[in-house]
């Protein structure tokens, strides 16, 4: 089995904890909401085994430096551009999760020759039609500095309340990826950085909205499981070129870690 090492990358202005593994065609990994790198360690050393697999933690979160500003998905998009200079990729296929979408996203559409192929699960892209209806905890994390006021002393709490309700039974994820999710986000600062992805999210969707009018020439695949089901895949159609949907059955939100049979075989 292909180990999995960590490496500090500085890419625009921070330094990126990276998880690397494998070697072959690069795949660049994009976590979520109350994710690390590690909600793909069900599945990287699969793909390692074919593919050089790089997936770093988003500005502000896990190892990464908890950055001041730049919480905007056009920022974050930049920060995965320059990770790639600095490991000397040209290009690579791009999957994403949660709030790793919308930097998923927006680095397509303005640098296409840099992803060979998009794939994108369970969000939905502010600065596009949608039939959804934002949760309550969007306007809980979006109040600045809230949020971590109230939760300090409870992180694991809070973050237990998404784990259970993003796996298809409801029992959350294994007790050392639980671990590390709570670690990463625990602390006023952790807390702040996490929730300033929120804040930012009225700037990330004027620039989804303003790239609008460009194409996503690539293959793009947006996969679907429980709350979002098909509603990216149907605001992707829009302006994707070659566009594929899947609704994974008995499937909760963080696809990755509660269903990684079904989703491997799409990547």
């Amino acid at each position: 089995m292909t180990a999995t090492e960590i490496r500090r990358v500085e890419a625009n202005g921070i330094v990126l904890n990276v998880a690397l593994a494998g070697d072959g065609p690069p795949i660049v990994l994009l976590h979520g909401f109350p994710h690390t790198w590690a909600v793909w360690s069900r599945i990287i050393p699969e793909l390692a085994r074919t593919r050089r697999v790089i997936a770093p933690d988003l500005r502000g979160l896990g190892g990464t430096s908890r950055a001041a500003t730049g919480y905007d998905a056009g920022t974050v998009a930049e920060d995965v551009r320059k990770l790639l200079d600095a490991l000397g990729v040209a290009h690579a296929d791009v999957a994403a999760l949660d709030l790793g979408v919308s930097p998923a996203v927006l680095l397509a559409l303005r640098h296409p020759e840099r992803v060979s192929r998009l794939v994108v699960m369970e969000a939905v892209l502010g600065g596009l039609p949608a039939d959804f209806a934002a949760p309550w905890w969007f306007g809980f994390h979006g109040v600045p500095g809230l949020a971590e006021r109230v939760l300090v002393g409870h992180e694991g709490e809070y973050l237990d309340f998404f784990l259970r309700a993003g796996t298809h039974d409801g029992n959350g994820v294994a007790p050392d990826v639980r671990a590390a999710f709570v670690a990463a986000y625990s602390g006023p600062e952790s807390l702040g950085c996490a929730f300033a992805h929120y804040r930012a999210m009225s700037v990330t969707a004027d620039q989804i909205a303003a790239e609008s009018r460009r194409r996503l020439p690539m293959p793009v695949v947006a996969i679907g499981a429980r709350p979002v089901g098909d509603r990216l895949h149907r605001q992707l159609v829009a302006i994707a070129d070659d566009l594929t949907g899947h609704v994974l059955p008995q499937c909760g939100h963080i696809i990755p870690l509660d269903r990684p049979e079904l989703l491997l075989p799409l990547l």
